[in-house]
């Protein structure tokens, strides 16, 4: 599937120890982004951050936190992303659910074909 052109990035901000039946959320959210097809999906998790409780929580070692904030990205073509919006508002309870626009490449070698790796490099493309 080729990535190239206009397509919608979803950005899902959420806590980390956010569940969704009795598993971490964004662990559901990924898995079922995989399901559907969806090009790829990546979960980080940040060191310091708060949201609508305005509490903040961070990884500094004093203050450590076991609700730190974690962003789910995935990139795909604007119809998938569309469908898959639904899935979300079943699962996501509280958080937040950006939708944008985006341009997005497929990086491949000088012949065409996708490079592949046994480890993710960040300079290529998800899929």
């Amino acid at each position: 599937m080729k990535l190239r052109g206009h397509a919608k990035r979803l950005m899902i901000f959420i806590g980390e120890t956010d569940q969704y039946r009795h598993r971490p959320l964004y662990a559901e959210i990924v898995h079922r982004a995989h399901k559907m097809g969806l090009a790829g999906a990546s979960v980080f998790r940040g060191v310091e951050g708060y949201g609508a409780s305005s509490l903040i929580h961070t990884s500094r070692l004093l203050s450590l936190s076991e609700d730190l904030p974690v962003a789910i990205v995935i990139v795909d073509t604007r119809e998938k992303i569309d469908a898959f919006l639904p899935e979300l508002d079943e699962m996501v309870a509280e958080g937040l659910v950006l939708v944008d626009e985006v341009e997005a490449h497929r990086y491949t070698d000088q012949h065409g074909s996708r490079v592949h790796s046994s480890r993710w490099r960040p300079w290529q493309s998800a899929g």
